[in-house]
């Protein structure tokens, strides 16, 4: 099965992470401040290292693709769970709604990373 060509819900992952990346260190800096980052350093730093052949051009660390998906998942759960808790509720409902369409545009992508644990190296 042939890569699909994700532009658009790279685009959508891309900005729910960059929510993730702000609001989850904002957060938990109401608790730690090495929480804080902490969090930055598993939110940017896990994607970086860990990948599944064939999803991106430089992979350190191969992994499977439901580990990828696992890491968006963990992403998107970041970003709606922290913009609830220092967000207004406006802005959150947002950032939830903009989780959810990431989630339905990640179908094709998703699909393939788990077509490609089945498949063979």
């Amino acid at each position: 099965m042939e890569r699909p060509d994700d532009r658009r819900a790279a685009t959508l992952r891309f900005a729910t992470e960059l929510v993730a990346w702000v609001a989850t260190p904002w957060a938990l800096s109401r608790h730690s401040w090495l929480l804080a980052v902490l969090s930055v350093v598993v939110l940017i730093g896990l994607p970086a290292v860990f990948a599944t052949p064939g999803d991106k051009s430089q992979v350190i660390v191969p992994v499977p693709g439901r580990v990828t998906i696992l890491m968006v998942l963990l992403q998107l759960a970041a970003a709606v769970i922290s913009a609830w808790l220092v967000w207004p509720v406006w802005v959150a409902i947002v950032v939830s709604v903009l989780a959810a369409v990431t989630v339905v545009a990640e179908r094709r992508r998703w699909q393939w990373l788990v077509e490609s644990d089945r498949t063979p190296a």
